[in-house]
């Protein structure tokens, strides 16, 4: 399997390989900020979390998918996140389906997150590109893919029928192995410069 199950962690944040134990820290962060009535997401509700979960894990069996729970230093989930469409042959992967409890979001987390998701991909697994991919509506997700030094490549129009029946614009970003180190170096520069 490639790329096979582990767990990621710094001193901010663990991403462990997503499993049922997480249900009821995650059906509580599903709750803060009520996240799945975002339209131009795909949040579960609380009570489908556990299905969510079974979802991710059926496609880790078929090796299409590699589900985290995050984790804060207590070890409480508070979102999830995957690599997904996953192109062993060509060393290509989507960091993708990601979300956070409203509490965390707009802080650091999601930097930490995407520094040891992109570290791993780049410099483990060997990859060639790491894809992002979001709702063409979703300027909060796109504006966090952009700061995280990822360039649009383009959008995939009318490209997915969402829950309540309206068709999705597909924004879709990059980064590239050679650009990796810059990024790298960005990221940890945002992660160290001091807060207002």
């Amino acid at each position: 399997m490639w790329p096979a199950p582990i767990t990621l962690s710094d001193t901010s944040v663990t991403l462990a390989p997503l499993s049922q134990d997480h249900a009821a820290d995650l059906t509580e962060a599903a709750a803060d900020g009520e996240l799945w009535k975002l339209w131009y997401t795909m949040i579960p509700a609380p009570d489908g979390v556990e299905a969510e979960i079974d979802r991710r894990l059926g496609l880790l069996e078929k090796g299409a998918m590699l589900p985290f729970a995050i984790l804060t230093p207590k070890g409480q989930a508070v979102g999830m996140t995957t690599y997904m469409n996953i192109d062993a042959a060509n060393k290509r992967l989507e960091i993708g389906s990601t979300w956070y409890r409203k509490s965390v979001q707009r802080g650091p987390m999601n930097t930490q997150v995407k520094r040891l998701m992109l570290t791993h991909a780049f410099e483990a697994l060997g990859c060639n590109a790491v894809e992002f991919r979001t709702h063409f509506m979703n300027h909060q997700s796109r504006a966090a893919i952009e700061r995280l030094g990822a360039k649009l490549d383009g959008v995939l129009r009318s490209h997915m029928v969402m829950a309540d029946g309206s068709l999705r614009d597909t924004c879709v970003y990059s980064i590239l192995a050679h650009e990796w180190p810059t990024v790298k170096t960005h990221l940890t520069w945002q992660l160290e410069k001091p807060r207002d």
